[in-house]
Order: C-alpha cells, then sequence, then structure tokens
C-alpha cells in the first residue's frame, strides 16, 4: 500500500539529502517541451517509457504515475511556470524508504532548441539513499532517453 511521504516546497529541490541532476539539449523550443511536461501529462506514456500511466489529477493540481517497474507515486504540483519549470513533489509512493521526493525540470533556451534539466531530490532511509547513489547512472540514462524521444515525438507532431 502506498505510503504518504513528508510534503516538502519548492526549495527542497536545493536543499535535498540526495539531489541526481541530469541535462540535456534538445531541438524543441521551451514553449513545447513545457507543453509536453506540464500541460500532457497523459502524453508521458508516449515518450517516457518506464511510464505506464500518467494522468491529471484535482484539476491538474496533481498527477497519478505509475512505472514499469510496478512503483506508483500520487503528485502535487509545486511550480508551473511556462515555459521555464514545471516541479512536484510525491505525497504518497510504494517505494519502500523513501520520506521526500520532488522533481524539477527546468528548460532554458538553447540556440533554437531548449537545455532540458531535471532534478532528482530525496530523503529517505540510509538504505533508501545508498540505492539512490547506486542507481545515478541507471536514472541518467532513462532521463537521456526519455528526453531524446520527446524531441522525436515532438519533431514527428
Amino acid at each position: 500500500m502506498a505510503r504518504r511521504l513528508r510534503p516538502v516546497g519548492i526549495d527542497f529541490v536545493r536543499a535535498a539529502p540526495v539531489r541526481l541532476i541530469f541535462a540535456r539539449e534538445i531541438s524543441a523550443a521551451p514553449q513545447r517541451v513545457f507543453h509536453a511536461l506540464a500541460e500532457d501529462v497523459p502524453g508521458w506514456t508516449r515518450w517516457f517509457s518506464a511510464v505506464t500511466l500518467a494522468r491529471p489529477t484535482d484539476g491538474g493540481a496533481g498527477r497519478e504515475i505509475r512505472l514499469r517497474s510496478g512503483t506508483r507515486f500520487e503528485e502535487t504540483v509545486l511550480a508551473a511556470q511556462a515555459p521555464e519549470v514545471y516541479a512536484y513533489r510525491v505525497d504518497a509512493t510504494n517505494a519502500p524508504g523513501a520520506r521526500a521526493l520532488a522533481e524539477e525540470w527546468r528548460l532554458t533556451p538553447a540556440g533554437t532548441g531548449t537545455r532540458v534539466q531535471w532534478t532528482f531530490a530525496a530523503d529517505g532511509t540510509a538504505p533508501f539513499r545508498l540505492v539512490l547513489s547506486l542507481a545515478r547512472a541507471g536514472l541518467g540514462h532513462a532521463f537521456r532517453n526519455a528526453v531524446t524521444s520527446l524531441d522525436r515525438h515532438l519533431a514527428s507532431a
């Protein structure tokens, strides 16, 4: 069953005990990337292969996310400032050991495209933090694949 996590604000992204930050430049413009992230939540399943369900909740103030691994998240949107920032915190999850989680997608113009930076911020038990540090390379790989897929998706739309 899902466990409630500590509610955190947007400042947690900068102050979390564990912060994993990944970035990549893509050819799509920031406004199009922001739309895909924040306004087309169900569309995440088309470009982020780990996501099997993504749906807005509470009139867009929240999200429900399910991953291929079976992990589930109930989230609250912390910031949706087009076209620069989209951030959310996890309110409940079935991931063991997590105490607080938040993610931020920061978009900055890069030539005619966008520099996409994803920050995964977390707090949890010592074993949870260790697993995250060991998973850094895998999360980076998943991010790069997802953003590359998003860029292809936006180019064909």
